[in-house]
């Protein structure tokens, strides 16, 4: 529709006369009036015109930018993983047997120690003496047991011959036996004093790094304190303790009667290679409040990457499936219907695919249902994206091919 002003005027003008004809005072106000409304209603509807061709010669939308990958089939490991903690191997807090003042400190705190070195020397003047005490009284016992000896066989020959009777012959013939008997009591202290001399330097039970240390030299010590002089730790190999829920159990049975087991373990705020062990102890009984049992796993840990007390992620591989179809996590999305992802068609639009995830491992997911080998699907732009929707590939397959 076209509006053309001097046909405007002259509507203007007919109506200006149907004005005059009916109220005369209002003719030339009216006009002016009535041209005005003409002239925006035709300038209106020029601007709809153009807002409406504009519309109809406007392009298609535009296409949206978007991350893709292929699905792929690959082996892929089945695992469980958890939180676990380290744990030393072997742990022995180191306590004085005997009460002494404490003479040397062989050792600095946090120092490797090998089995059977020595860490803490206790006064040994006491014991020695009390050992030579031992020796003396049994030196002394010994020949008095030889004496007692030697008087039983007098008078064993003088009742034979009848010269002594036979109460003296038993009284000496018990005598002998009763020294014989200290003897051996006086060998027993003997060996007791050598003892107790030993607990007087004090080595190191197993091989281990030490912990910081209690009491410090020139101070006195008591047999069996509560309080350790150390604390030595076993660090290599390393245990690592952590639980799996009650639900996996006969899973993981199922794969360690097959053989044994590897389980990696790494730090959180390690970016490293994983340590990796076996699984060598699972607990006896399931936990009933949180129903998960208890699983060990032994590390050789020769690095000494993991330290005891350590919170660290654990992986346990029960077997490989040989044919898993793979995807980035990232391209799994949940909605109403459940899970879903974005595959891109050979015309370079999506269509919406439901997809059942069997596990995921990594920034990986494992699909059970849904998706073959090969497909296309978004891993990120999704939010933008309806069925149909037009795509351009920024990265990932197609890339290069879109123009």
């Amino acid at each position: 529709m076209r509006c053309d002003l001097n046909k405007s005027a002259g509507a203007a003008g007919a109506g200006m006369g149907m004005v005059r004809m009916r109220v005369h005072a209002l003719g030339m106000v009216g006009a002016a009036l009535w041209a005005a409304m003409m002239a925006v209603a035709c300038t209106g509807g020029e601007t709809v015109q153009g807002a409406a061709a504009s519309g109809r010669g406007g392009g298609a939308a535009a296409a949206v930018p978007v991350t893709t990958a292929l699905v792929t089939q690959k082996p892929l490991p089945i695992e469980i993983g958890v939180i676990g903690s380290a744990e030393p191997y072997s742990t022995v807090a180191v306590h004085a047997q005997i009460t002494g003042q404490l003479t040397s400190v062989t050792f600095k705190e946090g120092d490797d120690v090998k089995k059977g070195d020595v860490l803490f020397t206790l006064d040994r003047r006491p014991l020695e003496a009390a050992l030579q005490q031992a020796q003396a009284n049994l030196d002394r016992d010994l020949a008095q047991a030889a004496n007692a000896r030697a008087q039983a066989r007098r008078y064993e020959d003088l009742a034979n011959r009848g010269i002594a009777t036979r109460e003296q012959l038993d009284t000496a013939r018990t005598q002998a036996t009763a020294l014989d008997a200290t003897v051996g009591a006086d060998r027993a202290a003997v060996e007791n004093a050598k003892v107790q001399l030993q607990y007087a330097t004090i080595e190191a039970p197993l091989t281990g790094r030490t912990g910081a240390l209690m009491v410090h030299e020139g101070n006195l010590v008591r047999a069996n304190d509560v309080t350790p002089l150390v604390i030595i730790n076993q660090v290599t190999p390393m245990n690592v303790t952590f639980a799996i829920p009650e639900a996996r159990l006969p899973e993981l049975k199922r794969y360690m009667a097959l053989g044994s087991l590897k389980v990696a373990a790494q730090p959180p705020s390690d970016s490293g290679s994983e340590s990796t062990g076996r699984i060598s102890f699972v607990d006896n009984q399931v936990d009933p409040t949180t129903g998960t049992i208890k699983i060990k796993g032994t590390f050789p840990n020769e690095d000494r990457r993991l330290w005891p007390g350590q919170f660290v992620n654990v992986v346990v591989t029960l077997t490989t499936d040989p044919n898993a179809i793979v995807v980035p996590t990232t391209a799994v999305q949940t909605g109403q219907q459940g899970q879903y992802v974005f595959i891109v068609k050979t015309d370079q639009t999506v269509d919406l695919r439901t997809v059942t995830v069997a596990r995921a491992s990594g920034t990986e997911s494992v699909i059970q249902d849904g998706l073959k080998p090969g497909e296309t699907v978004v891993t990120d732009g999704q939010l933008r994206l309806v069925p149909g929707t037009r795509v351009s590939v920024k990265s990932g397959p197609g890339a290069k091919a879109t123009p």
